[in-house]
């Protein structure tokens, strides 16, 4: 995979773009996938934003998500872009099979691919160009970042500074993950400088919920959480009624996964869903206990050291089970 930078000169002419992302986008991959969009649309190129999946509700206020492409209700559409298109951006994930149904389709087109990712493990010879790294705190930084090293600062708006703004904070937990290093806050400011209104972005994905989703957290704090103090860890389990009983939409499981990290003591949380063709987990830990490795050797997973994700096609009681032997043999990394 050939440096991103490389890939400036294919710029400076229009060409057919698609930008693409993982399978349930949140914040950081729909922020940072609009965000490129416009960019490059005002570069005067042709650009076409294609999700692998439907999205959660608390990141369609972004500017340009109402033209996103849904993989999953417009196939022949999205597939007939992508035959045509020239140069193809894969946003926020680094392995095609993280976009579900679309990743044969990913694989099989034979344009320009282009990485811009910033999670471990990534499957570099499936692009052309790119830029791996995970010293970043999301995706969207890292589209910042492309813009400043294009020379391109001045085209960033309010409607772009809030795309990127939305992924930063969705990373970083509003900024209190390690991963909110000095350049960070110093992309904020900047933002600021460009009139950026940060509150507007907060209450977009934080405060635009029905009642029924904070009724479901009581639910399953109260009924679905155990917690491990000899292992200094958290379980949270939700079987499929729940979801049913609560009408829970895509995203409205977001972030349930680092209530628990608020109890004392607590270094490493897995909450695992029960979803129709499988159960989906997700980890987080505090300090070195290394989260990715955990879900990549046990769970067909990965993701960053201290947050990561995984699945199991065994029932929810099975792969429940398993993870609860599994725990022991990591406490002396807690």
């Amino acid at each position: 995979m050939k440096p991103i930078s490389e890939l400036f000169p294919s710029l400076s002419s229009p060409k057919k773009v698609v930008i693409t992302t993982h399978q349930k986008p949140d914040a950081d991959a729909m922020g940072s996938s609009l965000a490129l969009c416009q960019y490059l649309t005002k570069k005067g190129h042709n650009v076409t934003v294609i999700s692998p999946t439907n999205w959660a509700g608390w990141v369609s206020w972004m500017n340009g998500a109402s033209a996103v492409i849904n993989y999953e209700k417009q196939k022949d559409k999205a597939d007939s872009i992508l035959d045509n298109t020239e140069l193809l951006f894969c946003l926020d994930f680094n392995a095609f099979h993280r976009t579900k149904s679309l990743a044969e389709k990913l694989a099989k087109v034979s344009c320009i691919k282009i990485l811009i990712d910033h999670h471990q493990e990534p499957d570099l010879p499936s692009f052309h160009f790119g830029v791996s790294d995970t010293s970043k705190s999301s995706t969207s930084e890292m589209i910042y970042d492309l813009i400043k090293e294009a020379g391109d600062l001045s085209l960033i708006d309010i409607s772009i500074s809030e795309c990127i703004y939305a992924g930063l904070v969705g990373d970083t937990g509003s900024f209190r993950f390690a991963s909110a290093h000095a350049g960070v806050h110093a992309i904020v400011a900047d933002l600021k400088s460009r009139g950026l209104d940060h509150g507007r972005i907060h209450e977009g994905l934080y405060d635009n919920f029905l009642e029924n989703r904070l009724r479901f957290i009581g639910h399953v704090l109260l009924h679905r959480m155990e917690i491990f103090y000899e292992y200094n860890t958290a379980l949270i389990t939700i079987p499929k009624s729940d979801l049913l009983k609560f009408q829970i939409k895509t995203g409205d499981t977001d972030g349930l996964v680092n209530y628990p990290q608020s109890i004392q003591g607590i270094k490493m949380v897995a909450l695992v869903i029960d979803r129709d063709e499988e159960r989906k987990w997700s980890f987080r830990s505090k300090g070195s206990f290394d989260c990715n490795t955990f879900a990549r050797t046990y769970f067909e997973g990965g993701g960053h050291f201290n947050a990561a994700g995984g699945r199991s096609s065994d029932s929810i009681e099975q792969t429940v089970a398993r993870f609860k032997e599994v725990i022991k043999t990591q406490s002396s990394l807690f």
